[in-house]
């Protein structure tokens, strides 16, 4: 269990994938370009390219990131931040967390 003070220390915002496409000599990673209401687009990191065979299917899609987590190095990519998903694994479906299409990139959650 964590405390509510803990939990609110996550940054969580609404991103818009802008790119996506498969890292090289991986089975599943997918590097994202993400609009989350900043002055640049953020690069993303994700382990979710099994459940995304055809990657560019995923541009325009608005879901929910952690956006302050530590920059992670993975496979010589920095990730800036952390995609929402659940299940794909014991049985349960995977899913994105979505937003719905009209709330702007960089909407936070409260």
């Amino acid at each position: 269990m964590i405390t509510y003070d803990d939990f609110k220390k996550a940054e969580i915002k609404v991103g818009k994938i802008l790119s996506a496409e498969k890292v090289p000599d991986t089975d599943k990673l997918l590097k994202l370009s993400v609009d989350l209401g900043e002055e640049a687009p953020r690069q993303i990191v994700s382990g979710i390219a099994a459940y995304f065979p055809e990657p560019e299917a995923l541009v325009g899609q608005k879901c929910f990131f952690v956006a302050n987590l530590e920059p992670r190095t993975i496979r010589g990519l920095e990730s800036n931040g952390m995609l929402f998903a659940v299940g794909g694994r014991d049985d349960i479906p995977f899913s994105l967390i979505k937003a719905d299409d009209t709330v702007p990139p960089g909407s936070t959650a409260n």
